[in-house]
């Protein structure tokens, strides 16, 4: 296989990206990135859009999906799921139960801007104007650019240090055992995403990771754009020591300032040398 760039982790409109998967695989085209994984929030509804797009422009589409998920003392954990069956009737019934308790929690967040808003004098944000920058779910990035459009923030950074962060909903969240046996269950590889986002801690971070490969993890998102170099050399040595798949993501949202597809912290373009062991275990997987 030549080497060429990819990206493993992007989101679109239909969890709380700003771009539609059609979009997206564009600006992948735009930024010479030959493969690319439409991994949503709880949601698989934009995999279908970006595969045929894909197709026309060349781009390979990896299903795939972020779960947030807890274990132990640890909440809002992010886990990969890469290469499932996204018609999964079962699976399905799930992320859109999911769906309905986020669409609830981020009505709620809506609610409670608009109170911060009204003992402000300014005009609440509407519900309509939000959607119109979403197109599965609202998410907190879509309420963040609707305050933007209307001046009530100078970015989507300014949006959520003073609306969001502080008018925030706890999420519901996938058991991790369970999570990691439903992506196996339909035919996909779980990797933990953005790992020092757990803790910063080393040290801790190893056992971490050493309980969840017991648990049945595959592997772990090595290059992202939440670690620093010594950090992701630590990730790197952790993966190879324990034998779990290195992945490679920008975790893109089309609203970061500098973030940029097919790219990690200080400009890494991701290669296509990390795909042949992540599709051999997605092989391996299917055929149990």
């Amino acid at each position: 296989m030549r080497c060429m760039s990819i990206d493993l982790h992007i989101h679109t409109s239909y969890s709380d990206g700003a771009f539609t998967p059609s979009e997206i695989v564009d600006l992948a085209g735009k930024a010479d990135v030959h493969v690319i994984a439409i991994a949503d929030h709880d949601s698989v509804a934009g995999v279908g859009e970006a595969t045929a797009a894909g197709v026309s422009a060349g781009i390979e589409v990896l299903p795939a999906v972020e779960l947030s998920v807890q274990f132990g003392e640890w909440s809002d954990v992010h886990l990969l799921g890469y290469g499932i069956d996204c018609s999964d009737s079962d699976f399905l019934l799930n992320l859109n139960s999911f769906r309905d308790r986020r669409e609830g929690r981020n009505d709620e967040i809506l609610e409670r801007v608009n109170d911060c808003l009204q003992e402000e004098g300014r005009t609440a944000v509407r519900r309509q104007s939000v959607l119109a920058f979403a197109r599965d779910a609202i998410g907190r990035p879509h309420i963040a650019r609707a305050l933007l459009e209307q001046g009530y923030a100078v970015s989507v950074e300014d949006a959520f240090r003073r609306y969001l962060v502080p008018c925030n909903v706890p999420k519901s969240y996938w058991p991790m055992a369970e999570a990691i046996a439903e992506i196996h269950r339909i035919g996909g590889v779980a990797v933990l995403a953005h790992p020092t986002s757990i803790t910063k801690n080393l040290e801790t971070l190893s056992g971490v990771i050493a309980y969840l490969q017991a648990a049945g993890l595959d592997g772990i998102e090595v290059y992202n754009n939440m670690g620093w170099p010594l950090e992701i050399e630590f990730l790197r040595r952790t993966a190879e020591g324990r034998g779990l798949l290195l992945t490679a993501g920008s975790d893109f949202h089309g609203i970061e300032e500098g973030l940029e597809i097919g790219k990690g912290r200080e400009g890494l373009r991701f290669d296509s040398t990390l795909l042949a062991p992540l599709y051999d275990r997605i092989q391996q997987i299917r055929k149990k």
